[in-house]
């Protein structure tokens, strides 16, 4: 239950929303999120976090940088809000 608390919290706030829509066109170095957001590096590690930890994203190192995409998960959260 908590989970999906974090999950749906996540779904409820703009700013996580919009990285959200960045990776939705498949999976995103963080070099290439740190671009195209107004977040400085620390900033964009903790909300990618948050991301991770609720599941709806996934990340994995390559070299010094991750590369982060929405989880199977997160694309079943995101369509069954669609029919709420």
């Amino acid at each position: 239950m908590k989970n999906r608390q974090k999950c749906f919290k996540v779904f409820c706030d703009e700013k996580q929303l919009k990285r959200l829509e960045l990776l939705c066109g498949g999976e995103k170095c963080a070099c290439v999120l740190l671009e195209q957001l107004d977040l400085g590096q620390s900033g964009l590690s903790y909300h990618l976090k948050i991301l991770v930890e609720s599941g709806i994203v996934e990340s994995r190192q390559e070299g010094k940088w991750t590369h982060y995409k929405i989880s199977r998960k997160g694309s079943a959260y995101a369509g069954a809000l669609k029919y709420l």
